[in-house]
């Protein structure tokens, strides 16, 4: 099924808003329109800024922005009332109106403004491109949290059948940013909460995902989120935490330098690694807690030489 999807998004994001033309209103029915650099080249009727009736336009289903900012959206609703959309709002047919790929933010606030039409560039889109699209707009924003995010990448795998290397070229992450995103989703719906509202970043996330004692995990969030501590300070609770109760021997203190590659490793693979050296040889431990989990750090260990 992957197979079939190699072309992405085609012309790529940059393409499809490049002659995304900029538009400023003087009140709220007339526009003024920026002239364009080659008035000779005609352009494509599908192209063409067009306005919309307000009514027309309905929010993208495939969004994977959940959490919009009303007092900012307030705000850009006042901006709009006084100098117009500065840019057109990309939508595409659907049914007898039009769906948002594009500038929901935008839209909201043109509600709140009362205007009766919008700026719009009609698309011809597929499902899939839609929804990369609205991934990938959001991400470049920074507007999505890591949850809404990380629901968006799985998405593309579940709904898409595309695969993480996939993925990594049509958002423009690297792919180990992306195994570590959708590693949040295995968090239970508590903690989900607490990084989805912005009390846990996604960095405390990723490491109470790897307690995988689900009391303990409770316990550790509880403690991270009441006395705020960073992330490095979670990661020696966590470790602290998953040791067994009886007393242990002393154990000799790691090597800065090797703890410091430790959790280089960590963050680039996104799982645990230990590492055991002695003199001139040592190993690499890598942890997986599934079938899957070791399939993507073969499958990422393998790209390393391509």
């Amino acid at each position: 099924m992957a197979g079939s999807k190699k072309g992405g998004l085609g012309r790529g994001l940059d393409a499809l808003f490049a002659d995304a033309v900029p538009v400023a209103l003087k009140d709220k029915d007339t526009a003024v329109k920026t002239k364009k650099k080659d008035k000779e080249e005609p352009q494509d009727e599908g192209e063409k800024v067009q306005y919309l009736s307000i009514h027309e336009v309905m929010p993208n289903e495939k969004q994977p922005r959940k959490v919009f900012d009303e007092e900012k959206i307030q705000d850009l609703a006042r901006s709009i009332q006084e100098n117009g959309i500065i840019q057109p709002i990309i939508v595409r047919k659907r049914g007898k109106g039009y769906e948002i790929v594009a500038g929901e933010r935008r839209w909201r606030a043109a509600v709140k403004a009362e205007l009766k039409e919008i700026p719009c560039i009609i698309r011809e889109l597929t499902d899939e491109q839609n929804m990369l699209i609205a991934i990938i707009e959001n991400m470049q924003r920074e507007d999505l949290n890591p949850i809404e995010e990380a629901e968006g990448l799985d998405q593309m795998i579940k709904t898409y059948g595309m695969t993480q290397e996939q993925i990594s070229k049509n958002v423009g992450k690297s792919r180990p940013y992306i195994a570590n995103s959708l590693r949040l989703l295995k968090l239970p719906g508590e903690i989900r909460a607490l990084v989805e509202d912005g009390t846990l970043s996604a960095a405390h996330g990723r490491t109470l995902v790897g307690i995988e004692d689900a009391n303990l995990r409770s316990k550790v969030c509880d403690k991270v989120v009441a006395e705020g501590l960073s992330v490095r300070e979670t990661e020696r609770l966590a470790e602290k935490a998953k040791e067994p109760a009886k007393k242990r021997s002393p154990r000799k203190q790691k090597n800065p330098d090797l703890a410091k590659v430790e959790s280089d490793l960590k963050e680039a693979l996104g799982t645990r690694v230990n590492i055991k050296y002695s003199g001139k040889k040592g190993k690499i431990e890598l942890e997986f807690f599934s079938r899957e989990e070791l399939e993507r750090l073969i499958e990422l260990l393998q790209s390393l030489d391509k």
